[in-house]
């Protein structure tokens, strides 16, 4: 049996989707899209957050992505989660916690491995997979259980986000500032008010020097993104540094918010990019063992 941590991201697989329900904690059913590559396994597995400014998206909005990433032999679970208005901060998180435990608690089922798993994410979805990866431990966070996640932890191996809202309350300053009313009423309506905003932001457990996990992470970011400005993705590559962590910035010139939607040299970029990602932090938990 191939080691749990065996990966070659030019490996090539079919790779087969089916929906399962993860969560019912709270009386309102969500489902998870298992995108399994098919082949021997075990195989790596990987947790999609979805974006959507905190109030819209669906587990299915990256599928050109999550299946570039399942066709070289990881195993993607892509989650829907509440949303606001109807479910404020930190619901997402909650949501986000609670699916990386049931992640851990059933990936045999799948042909994955509950061995190094990693987070990936995108927009407001970076954002709730940092909070989760940062404070795994949090209560407020995990405040979700049940019986068959018990003994699992919420903690990631290595996170990927693509133009992630990495500073929940600067990114609120730009779209005032800017004239995205959108943003703003997105933004309130999922945090309610500004002092949550700046607790609930990544950027600010840095600033604070609070204590949080630091997993390996890349950022993938288009420069000419109007929702996410330049200044909030390399002040937190830099903050991640200086904090102990690693975090390597890739930028992707002229590209604009969640372009990898759709097929292009810049998706394919982004893809081989967080394949070689993948496989770097598995190769060094391979050998740490």
């Amino acid at each position: 049996m191939p080691s749990t941590f065996d990966y070659n991201p030019q490996a090539k697989y079919e790779v087969r989707s089916f929906d399962v329900p993860y969560q019912e904690a709270l009386g309102q059913p969500l489902e998870a899209t298992i995108y399994q590559p098919e082949g021997d396994g075990p195989f790596p597995a990987i947790l999609f957050v979805h974006g959507g400014a905190w109030n819209a998206g669906t587990r299915t909005g990256q599928e050109i992505f999550n299946t570039g990433l399942a066709a070289s032999g990881l195993v993607i679970v892509s989650i829907d989660f509440r949303l606001a208005p109807d479910h404020p901060y930190p619901a997402q998180v909650e949501d986000t916690s609670y699916a990386v435990r049931w992640l851990k608690a059933h990936a045999s089922e799948f042909n994955a491995s509950r061995d190094s798993v990693g987070g990936l994410g995108s927009s407001s979805g970076g954002h709730t997979l940092m909070l989760a990866a940062m404070r795994p431990h949090d209560p407020r966070y995990t405040v979700l259980s049940s019986p068959d996640v018990e003994g699992h932890d919420g903690t990631f191996a290595y996170t990927i986000a693509g133009w992630p809202v990495l500073d929940s309350f600067a990114r609120y300053q730009y779209a005032q500032s800017d004239g995205y009313d959108r943003l703003v009423k997105n933004t309130e309506n999922y945090f309610l008010n500004e002092d949550a905003m700046q607790e609930g932001s990544p950027q600010g457990i840095l600033d604070r020097d609070e204590e949080a996990d630091m997993p390996p992470f890349l950022i993938i970011q288009g420069t000419a993104d109007l929702n996410i400005p330049m200044s909030i993705p390399r002040t937190f590559a830099h903050s991640y540094r200086i904090a102990g962590g690693d975090a390597a910035l890739e930028e992707f010139p002229d590209m604009p918010h969640n372009f990898v939607t759709e097929a292009s040299e810049a998706t394919d970029r982004a893809l081989e990019l967080a394949k070689a990602f993948v496989a770097r932090q598995l190769a060094t938990t391979a050998a740490a063992v």
